[in-house]
């Protein structure tokens, strides 16, 4: 798994440095934020929308004002028109009034659609993963799949919250006031597109680079967390073979790469707002002067309203010019919260879009009971279970008693199609056998276990639980069948009796305690603070290895299956502790189908079934005595007194 990974090896399987974002990466956020809001998200644009046209009409007004202004000048009536005007002034604290209400209502609704969003995708990816199969995890680090729910997510939630909306509200009032410019000067409006097209070549040159260094800087962030994560899991191995240094030099690279694409694309960003803001200054100047060439001179005014060049509307131009400079400005500043919010999407979609395990099974694991020597299914917990196998093509059901009989026929496998990792293996384990797997590390005795549950589907062969290929069999229906203590423990966050219940959410106390028992683990239980109601967290790092490998055992011991898995169970265990978990062992294998990976030769002694394995193939096969006799490879790795490695 990720997670086991030595400190160093930091490349995961994410986007590499440079790669582009996937093209309708925007879209398909809206579509997901429509599908979570139907009814909200058109409410909350409909207020984006009148906010932003009422903040689009105080030019408007400002002209309408000043014509009359003007008007009232040259005929000297001012008491004719004053009326007039607090008319437009009441008018335009009316549409100020409906914008505050507008403005108010979309921060509101904005708030939830921005976190239930979140939440609803956060659960989507969480809901996905859980679909993934253990091929995703043994290639992804830990740490940057924690990245995703962290960085990648608050990424996203800033996009949502503040640059989308932000962008649509500037796209309406820059739509809005370019029309009302073109309503009042053409001539005019064409100085405004100029120096605008000036902006947009200075946003597109620095915006871009900023836009690449922030897509680099998600990543570098998941690489980063990564590393930290694996440091930290494996802090004992570090400061047992003293690579405080070596660990201290890793972080500093990627905290250097961190800091090196953050910086410039930061760098990008800080001075993307001052020269933008600056050439604003300098087209209000020259609109300004444009202005005031356009009346000195008497030009010709087009425009769409007819109007002649006046001074009310030169200086309402003024202020449209400054409106609409500036929200071009405030799109160019939403770039980088843009790109970054689309790549942690990118990165998101990605892992949303893995495919997930893949589940063509069609028999089921039921209850029965027995009426008139036949098995028929029932809802009642009658703790005798049987296979239900539908055929199709003759209509029929029948039910095969679940006995644990287990055949694997000519097996060929390999992990990632290309190097070949067993070679026609070909074995059986009858009820109630203990089947022992004896060879390397790598030989192929895990992976063997690994089929046996379908964590990964073999690439020829056959396997086949009491006479049915196990390709038939639901996944979860299989795996309820066989159960499997690895070497490697996971305790989770909760009390003794719920990580042992975790075998079987319906067990009761009772069962939980009869499992500990059985396991060797109830004297340990007892003895801890709050005996079965201890709380144990962070994995349960306060108690010793060889306490956590009992409560595994146990929790495997209360599923009760009729298949059992152990992958070096005993390996982290003292031989006092060994001792006593081994008569629990033997009282757990009685009448099931064991399957025993031990480097511990004097752990498999007493099997039914030796098998040695050797690069994917099976060399040796027989009981202890028969291949003692036989002094092949067994026989010399068992008298020459060392464990296998």
């Amino acid at each position: 798994m990720a997670g086991n990974r030595g400190p160093g090896r930091r490349r995961g399987p994410g986007i590499a440095p440079g790669e582009k974002l996937q093209s309708g990466i925007v879209k398909r956020v809206v579509k997901d934020i429509f599908s979570f809001y139907p009814v909200l998200l058109p409410l909350l644009l409909c207020c984006i929308v009148i906010s932003s046209l009422i903040s689009s009409l105080p030019a408007v007004f400002q002209q309408k004002i000043i014509a009359v202004i003007e008007s009232s000048y040259r005929s000297g009536d001012w008491e004719g028109v004053k009326g007039e005007i607090f008319h437009y002034i009441r008018l335009l604290v009316g549409l100020y009034a409906v914008s505050l209400c507008a403005t108010v209502a979309f921060t509101q609704m904005g708030a939830v659609v921005t976190q239930g969003t979140l939440k609803k995708m956060r659960g989507k990816l969480f809901n996905r993963m859980e679909t993934l199969p253990i091929r995703f995890f043994d290639r992804k680090p830990v740490g940057d799949t924690m990245s995703l729910y962290t960085n990648d997510i608050d990424a996203l939630r800033q996009m949502i919250s503040q640059s989308l909306p932000q962008v649509l509200n500037t796209a309406i009032m820059v739509i809005t006031v370019l029309g009302i410019m073109f309503w009042y000067s053409i001539n005019m409006t064409v100085v405004v597109l100029l120096g605008v097209f000036l902006m947009f070549l200075v946003t597109k040159f620095i915006g871009g680079g900023s836009a690449r260094f922030f897509f680099k800087q998600q990543q570098a962030i998941g690489k980063t967390e990564g590393y930290i994560q694996e440091t930290i899991s494996g802090s004992k191995v570090v400061k047992v073979f003293c690579h405080e240094k070596l660990c201290r030099e890793e972080f500093e690279k990627l905290n250097e790469e961190l800091f090196t694409v953050s910086s410039k694309a930061n760098k990008y960003a800080n001075v993307l707002g001052p020269i933008l803001n600056n050439l604003g200054n300098i087209l209000y100047v020259v609109v300004a002067i444009a202005g005031g060439i356009f009346i000195a001179s008497g030009a010709r005014n087009f425009s769409i309203s007819g109007m002649d060049f006046s001074i009310s509307i030169v200086i309402p131009y003024l202020g449209m010019t400054r409106m609409f400079s500036g929200q071009i400005g405030q799109i160019s500043m939403q770039v980088n919260s843009i790109v970054a919010g689309l790549a942690g999407c990118e990165r998101i979609y990605r892992v949303m879009d893995e495919q997930s395990e893949q589940d063509g099974g069609y028999v089921h694991l039921v209850n029965v009971t027995e009426k008139n020597g036949e098995l028929v299914e029932t809802t009642e917990n009658t703790k005798l279970w049987a296979w239900k196998h539908p055929h199709k093509e003759q209509g029929t059901v029948t039910y095969t008693p679940l006995r644990g009989d287990v055949v694997l026929a000519g097996v060929d496998f390999s992990y990632d199609g290309v190097k070949q990792v067993l070679y026609d293996v070909s074995l059986y384990a009858k009820p109630g056998q203990k089947v022992a797997f004896v060879g390397a590390t790598g030989a192929g005795k895990t992976t063997i276990t690994n089929l046996l549950n379908r964590f990964y589907d073999i690439a020829d062969g056959k396997i086949r639980y009491d006479g049915i290929n196990i390709n038939k069999i639901c996944k979860p229906d299989l795996r309820h069948a066989v159960g499997i203590v690895l070497q490697d423990t996971n305790l989770f966050t909760a009390t003794v009796m719920e990580n042992i219940r975790y075998g079987r959410l319906d067990a009761t106390d009772e069962e939980c305690i009869a499992a500990a028992k059985l396991a060797g683990a109830h004297d340990f239980i007892s003895h801890l603070s709050e005996g079965y109601n201890t709380v144990i967290a962070g994995n349960a790092a306060n108690l010793s290895q060889g306490q956590r490998q009992l409560l595994s055992i146990a929790r495997v011991a209360v599923a009760d299956p009729p298949v059992m898995i152990l992958d070096e169970a005993t390996s982290s265990i003292d031989t006092r502790t060994e001792a006593i978990v081994q008569k629990g062992m033997d009282a757990l294998m009685k009448g099931r189908t064991t399957f025993v990976i031990a480097h511990r030769l004097s752990t498999v002694k007493n099997s039914d079934v030796i098998i040695v394995l050797d690069h994917g193939r099976i060399i040796e096969r027989g009981d202890h005595d028969e291949l003692i006799a036989a002094k092949g490879q067994y026989y010399r790795l068992y008298t020459g007194a060392f464990e296998l490695d």
